[in-house]
């Protein structure tokens, strides 16, 4: 080691320029003690912290120590279970370099040092193109709001597939309707402290939420003969802001709205202890917002209990009896509440359960399968993980790139694309198992995969708002408001991920022909899974855009209902993703909405969808992309004669309804189909409520109405959608179902680069 250094690291006198600017440069906007009054709003901190990944701020205003190094060792206490004992050694590592790396001596801040503490000559890689996620360190941990209180537990649930059918709950017409009676006659049992909402706005994060101890909502128990439950929903993804014991066994359950909003009551996961057996509890949840749900129709919660997971290997499953949803009559003259209210059994004394409106998928299962690929020496070959951006709190937005090398310029410049993103909606998660679906099978070494990578490149967001995921938002980032009703905004630093997602895509759509673009949702009204597109207008490739979810319905006839798709293009769907990428030249621009109950079709009919169904199809996705592109154009050709056929029998029967005659021959193709098609008035989609009120003036001078996004996509000229000729090799159509044995391990792998997109 050097001795002016050695010296300098002991004395501790000199201070480092950069970060003495970077001190004062964030006190004047009033990042501490002083400038309280300034609030910074989410843009700015955004810049602020993108433009200093050295340091993270802390989110605290009154104090100096608020300016912390790179937290990994805080990613350590927090992340103890996720890797080997290498992570230590990284860490200590990590913390030397920092220390050496603050001396004026040193010129570079990006020279690299050994374990013995000598200047090696490599330079370090910029930490804003690479995220600091490797197969022998941590994962990143979640960044919250610093208004948020996380607990340290890790929650972790094992998979597991039912081994018989979970029908839909059969209501007797008998089922109780309790009387809410709220805190004024109930105990408060469980209650979040402070809850940002619409008259606040997000302002910076940190690893691990609010500063300081964490405190012990749930009540104490009296002894061992107290029956209270104990509850508990700091955690990833986790959704209860209070519980009321209103009788011996029953309890009133409120949910938590978006943070920095007053609405979006969906999404429910939560945990309870202190169970007993044999005896009937009884939940209701008193503040939902929607109508009408699922739960009407048979649709059941599910539970998960740790001792059977631990002992039996059981995972979730749907439970409940006496499931009744209906309008909360104590409404005090603002918008109507409606309950939900379930019955159930405990299997054991003294367990720990939980309750959650679909299966969770968190941010921290994605990146532990982001790991397990970027440690596969072979997924890796043909999957390239890279930051497309960073989300309002900090946390990564992955990018995944999937395609086989090509052997030749022309081949891969003839290579067209296909763009699947999920979790737009952060309570879908049912979006987050059927991409899981489709990157399993994709990524395997089935023949099917193997041709889908040599003919496309996949462009894969699996997760684009992993705040809302992280905090246990149903459908707003921290932004306080939709992302899908905001892909046309300009404003890059209050909505990150979706602009730099429709920014890859339209600079994609400058290099090559975009066949497919897909968003993957949840729908909380509707049973099975269905497509919507957008109608097409060019008369070269009329009811094209149907003949995709038209096979999927026939590969999945049991789960998909082309019945339900729609193709109509409102208004107020003008910001959605679906429609902002067709009118930048995607054809084939659809929303897919898996619902959260489950099949009315086929086999499957009246059960409950588990995640197999939905990652099946994930495989049932890729396997309708190679019929849509067969050069064999049979089926192609076959489905487009049956869609004309369909709509030839709408016009009959909208002509019926109206009392009218017409002689349709020759002439019925001219008609508007979207004077035939109904609205999508049934889809899950909530209108805009605008920009938040701290960002209006920003959009005042930054954003012109009528915006839209101009690029010079490549398109298909070839209505048949048949390859143009001499661009590909020919393709042998092998049709194997991959299976779990022929899909690749992940096995331990070096290291792992994640990219940031250029």
């Amino acid at each position: 080691m050097f001795p002016a250094l050695e010296t300098e690291l002991k004395q501790q006198t000199l201070p480092d320029p950069y970060e003495d600017f970077m001190y004062h440069h964030l006190q004047y906007y009033g990042y501490f003690k002083a400038e309280r009054g300034s609030l910074p709003n989410s843009a700015t901190h955004q810049h602020v912290w993108k433009n200093n990944h050295r340091y993270l701020l802390s989110g605290s205003f009154g104090e100096t120590a608020d300016l912390i190094p790179d937290p990994l060792q805080k990613e350590k206490r927090l992340w103890p279970t996720c890797l080997s004992s290498a992570v230590h050694r990284q860490i200590e590592a990590e913390n030397r370099d920092s220390l050496m790396l603050n001396s004026p001596l040193l010129k570079s801040r990006q020279l690299l040092h050994d374990d013995l503490g000598e200047v090696n000559s490599r330079l370090r890689e910029p930490r804003d193109l690479f995220a600091f996620f490797s197969s022998s360190g941590p994962l990143q941990a979640p960044r919250w709001p610093i208004e948020c209180e996380v607990i340290k537990e890790n929650i972790h649930h094992i998979e597991w597939v039912p081994p018989q059918p979970e029908y839909f709950y059969q209501p007797t017409g008998n089922e109780k309707v309790p009387e809410i009676v709220g805190e004024e006659k109930g105990t408060v049992v469980y209650q979040l402290d402070s809850v940002p909402s619409e008259d606040s706005y997000f302002t910076s994060s940190r690893v691990g939420g609010k500063r300081g101890i964490i405190k012990e909502l749930a009540v104490t128990l009296q002894g061992p003969e107290d029956n209270t439950l104990l509850f508990e929903s700091r955690f990833e993804s986790g959704n209860l802001q209070k519980a009321v014991r209103v009788n011996t066994y029953e309890y009133e359950l409120t949910l938590r709205t978006d943070l920095y909003t007053n609405k979006h009551t969906q999404w429910f996961y939560f945990r309870v202890q202190n169970t007993r057996k044999d005896v009937t509890y009884r939940f209701t949840i008193v503040n939902l917002l929607k109508p009408k749900s699922l739960y009407t129709i048979g649709m059941k919660p599910l539970m998960y209990s740790q001792l059977d997971a631990s002992t039996h290997s059981i995972g979730w499953r749907r439970e409940g009896d006496e499931i009744r949803y209906y309008r909360n009559n104590t409404e005090d003259g603002q918008q109507p509440f409606y309950c939900l209210t379930w019955t159930i059994q405990f299997p054991h004394d003294q367990d720990t359960c939980f309750f959650a409106h679909f299966y969770p998928y968190t941010y921290t299962d994605l990146q532990c399968f982001l790991l397990s690929v970027a440690n596969s020496p072979v997924q890796s070959q043909f999957c390239k993980l890279r930051t497309l951006c960073r989300s309002l709190a900090g946390n990564t937005v992955y990018l995944l790139t999937i395609t086989n090398p090509a052997r030749t310029p022309q081949e891969a410049a003839a290579k067209k694309a296909v763009v699947l993103t999920a979790r737009v909606h952060p309570g879908e998660s049912n979006g987050s198992w059927i991409m899981k679906g489709f990157l399993d099978f994709i990524l395997s070494n089935s023949p099917d995969a193997q041709l889908l990578r040599d003919i496309f490149i996949f462009k894969v967001v699996p997760m684009l708002n992993p705040d809302g995921v992280i905090v246990g938002n149903y459908r707003c980032s921290l932004a306080g408001r939709d992302l899908n009703r905001h892909y046309k905004t300009i404003l890059k630093e209050s909505f990150p991920c979706i602009w730099h997602t429709r920014n890859m895509i339209k600079r994609l759509l400058e290099e090559r022909e975009v066949l497919l673009y897909c968003d993957f949702h949840g729908h909380s009204r509707k049973n099975n899974i269905f497509l919507y597109g957008c109608n097409n207008n060019d008369r070269k490739f009329w009811l094209h855009e149907r003949v995709f979810p038209l096979m999927l319905s026939k590969n999945a006839p049991d789960k998909f209902s082309f019945h339900s798709c729609n193709f109509k293009v409102q208004k107020c769907k003008e910001g959605t993703g679906r429609v902002v990428m067709w009118r930048m030249g995607i054809l084939n621009s659809y929303t897919m909405e898996s619902t959260f109950g489950g099949s009315t079709l086929g086999n499957k009919r009246d059960t409950h969808f588990t995640p197999e169904d939905l990652k099946s199809l994930g495989y049932h996705v890729c396997d309708t992309l190679l019929d849509f592109c067969d050069p064999d154009r049979t089926k192609f050709m076959q489905c487009l004669a049956e869609l004309k056929e369909l709509l030839q029998q709408e016009i009959h029967k909208k002509f019926k309804e109206l009392g009218q005659d017409m002689d349709l021959e020759g002439s019925w193709s001219d008609i508007s189909l979207s004077d035939i098609e109904s609205s999508t008035s049934g889809s899950d989609s909530s209108l805009s409520d605008g920009l938040p009120v701290h960002l209006l003036n920003t959009a005042d001078e930054r954003e012109k109405p009528g915006f839209t996004v101009s690029c010079s996509p490549k398109r298909n000229t070839n209505p048949s959608q048949e390859p143009a000729p001499d661009t590909k090799p020919n393709w042998s159509r092998n049709r194997y179902p991959a299976t779990k044995g022929g899909r690749t391990t992940a096995v331990v792998y070096p290291s792992l680069h994640i990219y940031t997109y250029p």
